[in-house]
């Protein structure tokens, strides 16, 4: 077989250094759009990006010669500067695993995340979301 393949969908959630509220509301509008051009110069497919002030949610198709890493490395490297030269994001970040069946809802979830936040903390959240992916973890641990 001459060609790979892949669907890899990844819904990928990470937080701004210390959690704090430091993305302006004013730049949430084309923070979202600035990830789009982020994923097309570097050949990612995004397919949702959507968040609060002090996180962010992605839903892409992992290419098939990046490493999740890199890929997280390259949209968190990329949006910082152009938040700010003082802006920085957690070190860290969640992943998770989207089944093609699934792409929808989690597109929604990303799409209503300010509804979401009128209950949920973003810890709550993130939580929520590791418990919900089977993910094993040390609450100690979790927010460092």
């Amino acid at each position: 077989m001459g060609h790979s393949y892949n669907n890899v969908l990844v819904h990928a959630v990470f937080s701004t250094k210390g959690r704090g509220k430091s993305i302006p509301k004013s730049k949430l509008p084309e923070l979202w759009p600035y990830f789009g051009g982020i994923a097309k110069r570097n050949k990612i497919s995004l397919l949702c990006a959507g968040g609060m002030q002090d996180h962010a949610h992605l839903l892409f198709v992992l290419p098939n010669i990046m490493t999740l890493a890199d890929a997280l490395r390259i949209f968190k490297s990329n949006s910082s500067g152009w938040l700010s030269p003082k802006f920085d994001w957690q070190q860290g970040y969640g992943a998770f695993a989207v089944s093609a069946s699934n792409r929808d809802k989690v597109r929604a979830y990303i799409q209503n995340q300010e509804k979401h936040h009128r209950k949920r903390s973003f810890e709550e959240e993130f939580l929520f979301l590791l418990k919900s992916a089977g993910v094993d973890y040390d609450p100690k641990y979790v927010f460092g």
